[in-house]
């Protein structure tokens, strides 16, 4: 007797259907046609599951702000300066309110795992911190929540900041998170690399650093993965740090942006590309030929370096739309990206799944294979190859072998009534 079975799912397109058998919020067996009996059990009749879909860099803190104060000129300076004027209206409890909104969509959405990055600053001090660590415990069992104490402000350029993220991983933060271009001029910006680089290594926790997101590399602030990197190995943080946005990678000359991506590959820095929030704030000067403004991800596949994708921001000055939706996401971005056909649309879809949990440092645990965590979605379609295109119903959400949410739709064709 097992707690959970799912009969006849699929995994892969090349092969039969097969039954999922969860055991105290493991997966126990994955075989077809299992001989086991399940105290509840779903019959997927040949649709698709996938693994629990991860969020590996959200702004909980800031969601749905766009309807409080919208950002008028559409570019990044005026996201940050319309943010940092509603942060001073920040409260515990406003801040609790809208990420718990976000929460929910999310687990409708079949996303089992958030990374959540916080503002702290001597603006908001750690009222974001505190409201995410509640939310953490109240969404316990549900959806995992880490925390990213993120400067969004700069440090240097922002004083007592750094006194306020130690702060946070004394109080329970799991990763520390870096702005490296928002500092007033390159020595600045490396001071501010060196700095959340020692206070890591101080705490032993991994680094999420946004970083060089602009349209190109003229404002040398915005080129600085190749010093995240050779920083990267010079601590032997190899494997633990990962760079938000990169968008200026796209901007730079073929063979300057490959000597960059192999430095990245060498000191195991992963990047994730933020489509929404990028697309919508990059090009803003271009008149013509207005640039894309996403990480070029089949470079970063080439590369060899780890890549995921997430939703970033959720209706606020740096996204004013979202539901999220991890697979809409991940369409965007197949259809910015010059992605297409089954094997790219699987790589995408692996960049929200088992990319992600290397990501978020999960992935020793993760996956449909026994012994993984039995956090699963069951989704309306049929092919593998066909979830990002169809847009599917997430029929069933199950974490940790409980099932969370599930959605029933109901649609009918009429017949055409006669002339």
């Amino acid at each position: 007797m097992v707690d959970l079975v799912l009969r006849r799912a699929r995994i892969d397109d090349e092969a039969a259907p097969v039954d999922i058998a969860v055991r105290d919020g493991s997966i126990v067996a994955v075989a077809p046609a299992l001989n086991v009996t399940g105290l509840a059990e779903i019959d997927c009749a040949g649709r698709v599951v996938i693994p629990g879909l991860i969020e590996s860099h959200v702004h909980l803190d800031k969601a749905l702000l766009d309807a409080e104060r919208p950002n008028r000129d559409g570019t990044l300076a005026g996201a940050i300066s319309v943010t940092a004027e509603l942060k001073r209206g920040f409260t515990v409890e406003s801040i609790r309110d809208r990420a718990r909104r976000v929460l929910d969509m999310a687990i409708g959405n079949g996303t089992t795992v958030i990374r959540a990055h916080p503002d702290v600053d001597p603006i908001v001090g750690l009222r974001g911190v505190e409201a995410l660590l509640e939310l953490r415990e109240e969404y316990r069992g549900r959806i995992d929540l880490q925390l990213v104490a993120f400067p969004q402000e700069g440090i240097i350029q922002a004083p007592g900041t750094w006194e306020l993220l130690r702060e946070s991983l004394l109080r329970g933060a799991d990763v520390l998170g870096g702005c490296s271009y928002n500092e007033r001029d390159v020595a600045d910006c490396r001071r501010h690399i060196d700095l959340v680089f020692e206070l890591a290594a101080e705490f032993d926790v991994p680094l999420d650093i946004h970083a060089d997101f602009a349209d190109d590399a003229t404002d040398p602030r915005f080129a600085m993965a190749d010093y995240i990197a050779e920083v990267t190995e010079r601590t032997g943080r190899q494997g633990r740090v990962t760079l938000g946005h990169m968008t200026s990678l796209a901007g730079r000359d073929p063979a300057a942006r490959a000597a960059t991506l192999a430095r990245l590959a060498a000191a195991g820095i992963a990047v994730v590309p933020l489509p929404a929030t990028d697309m919508h704030l990059g090009g803003r000067a271009d008149t013509a030929n207005i640039r894309r403004g996403i990480a070029p991800v089949r470079e970063l596949w080439a590369a060899g370096i780890t890549t995921a994708f997430s939703s970033n921001n959720i209706r606020n000055a740096f996204t004013p739309y979202g539901n999220a939706d991890l697979l809409d996401i991940g369409l965007f971005l197949a259809q910015t990206c010059h992605l297409s056909g089954a094997q790219d649309l699987s790589r995408v879809l692996a960049m929200a799944t088992t990319e992600a949990a290397r990501v978020v440092g999960i992935a020793d645990h993760y996956g449909i294979r026994p012994g993984a965590r039995a956090d699963l979605v069951v989704l309306s379609t049929h092919r593998v190859a066909d979830v990002l295109l169809d847009r599917p119903d997430r029929c069933y959400v199950v974490k940790s072998g409980r099932v969370v949410a599930r959605t029933v739709r109901s649609r009918e064709l009429l017949p055409a009534v006669p002339a």
